[in-house]
């Protein structure tokens, strides 16, 4: 399922959201207190190891860390002289996890009560949500759709070392067609408004991508149906029609940009896929010959799955407008269904959770779910790891504990391939060399 987060109606300044951004955000990181520095040389002793790429538990690896990257991982490693060492052999140790499908900027409201939300104090919650989301085991994230721009600003605070916060990918304003779901239906005529990612046909589809990567996007988000949080829309119906979508995405893999594509409708999967998409946000609505056709064209799914189930439990007591309530009981046992089918069949998964349509730190409910739903706890650690690292484009630094990646390593008492519900609960996290979070070490950590 997907928020809708392009709901402001107002001008904003860009330099005021990037001066309130740098100076708040500068104030947050001041406060924080979990951070440890990265040591010259650190090494890690892990009881246990998940080694994603072969979906394979070592037992009592060592891990040699330089500054932020991974020099050496095996048994028994030499420790050198004036390294720091961290205990964890009692604990299993994991790579940073993945979040391919996250709304950081995003306030928590929904319908109407949105409409309140400015684009410099989206990007303040941006602020939180990304330590939250650090916090919760997840280093690196790919936000897919933010107003005015505040993913791009959050991006590269976090980059800058303003705040705390994941590695992001970034897309900006997602793009749509006018009053779809990438569009803000909640103003009436007079108003004249159109979200800013709304382009209608080939030439402004085009000219769109255009404009958000020079404004910063790293990767290209559009919606190809109709959604739950929108409001006039139909998540059956398909809204760009192939000729945009091809034009959209060869224009974005010609700036050497990967596309995500918010898709509930059957016919909207398939069109995007063979339009040459890249990943598939949702799709709620797959059928045989949509997974198929994933399968043929190596086309990831992101499935979302853990809003479901938190939904189910939640609505009630929510207060969402009638059209979500109304939409969410046609969308969550299709998707359940047809998600497992999925799994069912390999199509490519990566793990994403929307997080923003529900409490931001609860990311790793999404390996309870996607196992829940059939996956395996091996493949869901992989969809969240390895598979998404492959999705964002950057196998080469994430998404396993190897030589030569960033040094973004989790971990956790007992075995999560046993246990997937711990990966809910992680006790230590550290991102880039740097430790955010260490509730399992017990003051063990040393240099020698």
């Amino acid at each position: 399922m997907k928020r809708l987060d392009c709901f402001c109606a107002r001008p904003f300044s860009r330099s005021l959201l990037l001066a309130v951004a740098s100076t708040l955000f500068g104030c947050l990181a001041a406060t924080a207190q979990e951070s440890v520095p990265p040591a010259a040389v650190t090494v890690i002793h892990s009881g246990r190891l998940f080694d994603a790429p072969s979906g394979s538990m070592l037992e009592g690896q060592d891990i040699l860390v330089r500054a932020n990257r991974i020099e050496q991982v095996g048994s028994k490693l030499a420790v050198p002289s004036g390294a720091r060492e961290i205990d964890l052999s009692n604990a299993t140790v994991l790579p940073g996890f993945i979040d391919v499908h996250t709304h950081l900027v995003d306030s928590g409201h929904a319908g109407y009560e949105s409409l309140g939300d400015s684009v410099p104090r989206m990007a303040l919650h941006g602020a939180k949500n990304a330590r939250l989301t650090l916090m919760a085991g997840f280093t690196t994230v790919r936000n897919v759709g933010a107003q005015g721009y505040g993913d791009v600003a959050l991006r590269d605070a976090i980059n800058d070392g303003d705040v705390i916060g994941p590695r992001m990918q970034v897309s900006g304003p997602p793009l749509g067609i006018s009053g779809g779901h990438c569009d803000n239906n909640l103003l009436p005529f007079d108003f004249h408004y159109s979200s800013e990612g709304v382009a209608n046909g080939v030439p402004a589809v085009i000219a769109k991508v255009r404009e958000t990567i020079k404004y910063g996007a790293d990767v290209i988000k559009f919606c190809a149906s109709g959604g739950v949080f929108s409001k006039g829309d139909n998540p059956l119906l398909e809204q760009y029609s192939p000729e945009e979508m091809q034009a959209l995405i060869a224009e974005a893999h010609r700036l050497g940009r990967k596309v995500a594509t918010h898709a509930h409708a059957t016919v909207a999967i398939k069109d995007a896929v063979r339009a040459g998409v890249d990943s598939i946000e949702h799709g709620i609505f797959l059928d045989d010959e949509g997974i198929e056709l994933m399968k043929q064209s190596g086309t990831f799914l992101v499935p979302t799955s853990f809003p479901l189930y938190w939904f189910e439990q939640n609505l009630p007591k929510l207060n969402m407008p009638p059209w979500v309530v109304e939409k969410a009981a046609i969308i969550i046992p299709a998707a359940k269904k047809n998600m497992a089918r999925a799994f069912h069949a390999g199509v490519k998964v990566a793990l994403g959770t929307d997080a923003g349509v529900y409490p931001h730190g609860l990311n790793g409910g999404e390996f309870w779910s996607m196992v829940q739903l059939g996956m395996t706890p091996v493949h869901a650690l992989q969809a969240g790891t390895v598979n998404a690292a492959d999705l964002m484009g950057w196998s080469d630094r994430i998404g396993a504990i190897a030589p030569g990646k960033f040094a973004d390593i989790v971990a956790v008492r007992g075995n999560p391939l046993e246990d997937v519900t711990i990966l809910q609960h992680l006790g230590f996290v550290m991102k880039d060399g740097t430790v955010y979070k260490d509730e399992l070490t017990a003051g063990t950590s040393s240099a020698k």
